[in-house]
């Protein structure tokens, strides 16, 4: 049975600095894929070049809820770390927090940034590292159904962020925040710190005029470096011409593409276990995407989306008499 995302077999999974493109294999020739496979090998037995100055501190955020970003944040966080780079995964929403979930670690986070603030505990206690892969911590804002205090704002994560830059252990690779639903104060406090942003959007009219709204937002703080990822993407739809185009959600946006992640069943299997796709053997198509994006934020890489190839009409009976 053949995959309803052929870019990703054989060889893309091979290589995430290639870029993912959305044509069906037969328009690549033997010749050309068999080169594919080569570089990819090549590019896959190196660890990915690390970019910027350390850390970089990364919001994922999207404006509408639903659309993913606690997924992307845990899934890119655990990607990151299997590479080898130190990574602070930051869940900074206050009273409905999941990234605990997501990840498996709701059972073992017994202090929050609130704490350590408090001086109830030190930043070193309130850090949960994973012990599947140690180079990811998590740290929580609060905890679960509680309201932050009043004194909780963006300068508080931004001393949070700070702290982390100058602990003696030496600062992380990387801080992600995962960043609530929505533009009021969780969201303002959330980029506060960051540098950098990926924005997370599925292809239909609401998420999309969302995310453009928080575009903005981001701008008017400061936040250039903004990438964007398209998820819950099915190319039978965008052929059939019921669901936007990656190419359409970029020319709507006019972001960089930093990955395109398809429609997986095995996400609602990922997140009731508390096992990132990432980690799934054999590797599923969504794991493989997130992968992808994860070491083209390493290298501050891009790719680039292509006009999926429309199916032909279905002809009728009268179609054989030129009707």
């Amino acid at each position: 049975m053949s995959s309803p995302f052929p870019h990703l077999l054989p060889s893309s999974p091979l290589s995430p600095s290639l870029p993912l493109l959305f044509l069906p294999s037969k328009t690549l020739s033997p010749r050309h894929r068999r080169r594919s496979a080569v570089t990819a090998a090549l590019q896959w037995n190196r660890k990915p070049q690390f970019a910027g100055e350390t850390p970089r501190v990364v919001v994922v955020t999207s404006g509408k809820g639903g659309v993913g970003k606690t997924t992307t944040t845990a899934n890119v966080g655990l990607s990151l770390a299997r590479f080898g780079f130190s990574v602070v995964a930051i869940d900074a929403d206050a009273g409905l927090r999941n990234l605990d979930l997501l990840l498996g670690l709701e059972n073992r986070v017994n202090y929050t940034a609130v704490d350590v603030l408090n001086g109830d505990c030190r930043l070193d206690q309130a850090l949960v590292r994973d012990r599947r892969c140690p180079s990811l911590e998590l740290l929580c804002i609060s905890k679960p159904r509680s309201k932050l205090p009043l004194g909780f704002g963006s300068k508080a994560l931004t001393w949070v962020v700070d702290a982390l830059r100058s602990r003696p252990a030496g600062p992380p690779h990387f801080v992600l925040i995962d960043c609530p639903a929505g533009i009021d104060a969780g969201f303002i406090t959330a980029i506060a710190p960051a540098n950098e942003a990926v924005l997370v959007t599925t292809p239909d009219i609401t998420a999309l005029r969302d995310a453009d709204r928080v575009t903005g937002l981001l701008e008017c703080d400061g936040i250039r470096d903004i990438k964007m990822i398209v998820n819950r993407v099915r190319t039978d739809l965008i052929r059939g011409e019921d669901m936007m185009s990656v190419l359409d959600v970029q020319e709507m946006l006019g972001l960089a593409l930093l990955g395109v992640i398809p429609e997986d069943s095995e996400v609602i299997k990922s997140t009731n276990r508390g096992y990132p796709l990432v980690l799934n053997k054999p590797p599923t198509m969504a794991g493989l995407a997130f992968e992808q994006a994860a070491w083209r934020l390493v290298e501050q890489d891009t790719m680039t989306a292509v006009m999926v190839e429309e199916e032909p009409k279905k002809k009728g009976f009268f179609s054989f008499f030129g009707g």
